[in-house]
């Protein structure tokens, strides 16, 4: 049955206009017809068949029948901190991560990232993006939408998780005007912190409100840096008891002082078996042996 996304409130018996995009898309190219069966979401949860009612030149319209609770959200939250790759890479990466049951996103620029982005086009991208995700949710049956946060410079982000106010000192680094620092975030990883306290539930541990920059991602928060230097190997980890962030560097690879950094952050280095891997590859094969391991591959 074809979903669709909807940014509108939905409920049984109510007869929804869908958006120009869904509508050009269901009647246009999906050639779907009056009387066909068509399921809504918008992000709450749940889903919500229905019929299609009418279409035509002036859109299409959908009686709702019921609601359903779909839960399709891995019982492993992991959140995908991703270094910034150019064009198709990234959405790639952002649609197969969807697929793969990843909680929530967050780009981050970094010193070998190859995109220069303005403020116009940094907001342009970002929408882009959840727009991908969105996408990946109609075709893998996910009713909760990923959010894609906002665009992080890696060394501004890394200071959300030390006490000492600026630990990038005696690194060689400093913050990259990569993007036009109006629309960066610098707030360390606060805008997860909304979606941190659902996968602390899940995982029966304590649900608590953000208190400092490191507070949304928990005390016990297991950090993890892809690198084909690392010492760690899956094989060498107990099973989570509290979130996992992810950080997987950009096509060039992180600098060997950002990887320090992150290190000092209480990162960890895991490497994924003997080969290096691209940036679309690294974070995706991760996501895949966590969910083999302890999620819902498992």
């Amino acid at each position: 049955m074809p979903r669709f996304y909807c940014d509108l409130f939905l409920a049984p018996g109510h007869v929804v206009a869908l958006p120009d995009a869904v509508a050009r898309h269901a009647i246009g190219v999906l050639r779907l017809r009056v009387g066909e069966a068509v399921t809504l979401f918008n992000g709450d949860g749940a889903e919500y068949p229905g019929i299609l009612e009418t279409c035509g030149g002036k859109g299409a319209t959908v009686r709702l029948v019921t609601r359903i609770e779909a839960e399709r959200e891995s019982p492993l939250p992991v959140i995908l901190a991703q270094g910034i790759s150019s064009g198709e890479r990234m959405d790639y990466t952002l649609q197969k991560a969807v697929e793969l049951g990843v909680a929530a996103i967050q780009p981050v620029t970094m010193r070998r990232t190859v995109v220069r982005l303005s403020e116009e086009k940094a907001i342009k991208r970002r929408a882009h993006w959840q727009g991908v995700v969105n996408s990946a949710c109609e075709q893998c049956g996910r009713n909760l939408l990923p959010p894609v946060a906002e665009i992080q410079e890696f060394v501004a982000w890394m200071r959300g998780f030390y006490s000492p106010p600026h630990p990038e000192e005696g690194l060689g680094l400093r913050e990259q005007p990569l993007i036009n620092p109006s629309h960066v975030s610098h707030s360390g990883p606060l805008p997860l912190a909304s979606l941190m306290e659902l996968p602390s539930a899940r995982l029966g541990g304590p649900t608590t409100a953000a208190k400092s920059p490191l507070a949304p991602l928990g005390e016990g928060c297991l950090r993890l840096l892809l690198d084909p230097e690392g010492d760690l190997f899956l094989r060498d980890l107990p099973p989570p008891t509290a979130p996992i962030l992810l950080l997987a560097g950009p096509e060039g690879g992180f600098d060997p002082a950002e990887r320090k950094l992150a290190h000092a952050a209480g990162f960890r280095g895991l490497r994924l078996g003997p080969r290096v891997l691209r940036t679309e590859t690294a974070a995706l094969a991760a996501l895949a042996a966590l969910q083999a391991l302890w999620g819902d591959f498992a």
